[in-house]
């Protein structure tokens, strides 16, 4: 079917699109030196990982989410929000994008808590030197809308927020030549369903969908533009100081691409487990840990 131009309020009338799919986005990471950015595009590689960044004294301190997003990632952050005051507090991504499903689960956790979200890289400059945010950095595929959750949401210029197709994760590399069964278009259609629902519940705008929908698995990832920010609601203010007051925040030189990461999606949410739903797993070129296959359930 012919994908809508602007999805607005009618944005359900995706689940009908079976020819969509899902995508991560490729990785990048940046820092101040090619060392740290070396270091940046590693972390990048593995599963997510949340650390507490302290800045005091007159500063909050945020939480760096840096890395794929995976089966494991909602619990990862409970842990790490146990017996922790985050409620507020500012989210900082640096991410590829990961399974669908996890991130809408992640999501809802931070619109519960009311955090606020932005892109950057933390850096830690030195024993008894106050941490900074550099903004050279890249949330791709799932991560924008991780990006999304956040209740006061910032993207500095010099941040890349790219967007793509959601596709079956183990068969993105070669999409044209893979073949399809029904089941894997229910599975499609029915993880489109939940990113619509979940991009109107976080205030976003079909645009969004629109956008990320309309760039197939075999080309290049769609960055998005100041205007195309606003106008999918991704941006929600243009000051910094909105969510990371009293912090330093630089635009280092870019680090080099790595290769595209596929997203995993499809795993089923509901307590009950839809019958003969098969779940695809990510392929990380990128050199990230991933769990094996896991069996069609019945």
């Amino acid at each position: 079917m012919k994908l809508l131009k602007s999805l607005n309020l009618r944005g359900w009338l995706l689940v009908g699109t079976a020819a969509c799919g899902v995508v991560l986005a490729s990785a990048v990471a940046t820092s101040g030196s090619s060392a740290k950015a070396g270091a940046s595009l590693e972390e990048r590689k593995l599963p997510m990982r949340f650390n507490w960044v302290a800045c005091e004294p007159n500063c909050r301190g945020w939480v760096s989410a840096v890395g794929i997003i995976t089966a494991d990632t909602p619990k990862d952050f409970d842990d790490f929000a146990r017996g922790r005051q985050l409620g507020g507090a500012t989210v900082v991504l640096d991410s590829s994008g990961g399974s669908v499903n996890d991130a809408i689960t992640l999501g809802r956790r931070f619109r519960t808590l009311g955090l606020l979200t932005t892109v950057g890289i933390t850096q830690k400059n030195g024993q008894g030197a106050r941490p900074a945010v550099a903004s050279e950095a890249y949330c791709e595929s799932m991560c924008v809308f991780l990006l999304l959750a956040g209740k006061k949401r910032y993207v500095p210029e010099a941040a890349h927020v790219r967007v793509h197709q959601i596709w079956m994760g183990d068969r993105a590399d070669d999409a044209k030549a893979a073949s399809y069964t029904a089941q894997d278009l229910m599975i499609v259609e029915r993880d489109i369903g939940r990113l619509a629902k979940y991009t109107f519940d976080m205030g976003g705008a079909g645009d969004l969908l629109s956008l990320a929908l309309n760039v197939p698995p075999w080309e290049d990832l769609h960055e998005l533009d100041p205007a195309e920010l606003k106008v999918t609601n991704l941006v929600t203010t243009d000051l910094v100081a909105d969510v990371l007051p009293h912090v330093d925040v630089t635009a280092p030189a870019v680090a080099e691409l790595a290769p595209k990461t596929q997203a995993r999606f499809g795993q089923e949410l509901d307590s009950q487990p839809a019958k003969s739903t098969k779940t695809a797993e990510a392929v990380v070129p990128t050199g990230g840990v991933v769990a094996p296959p896991a069996a069609p359930q019945k």
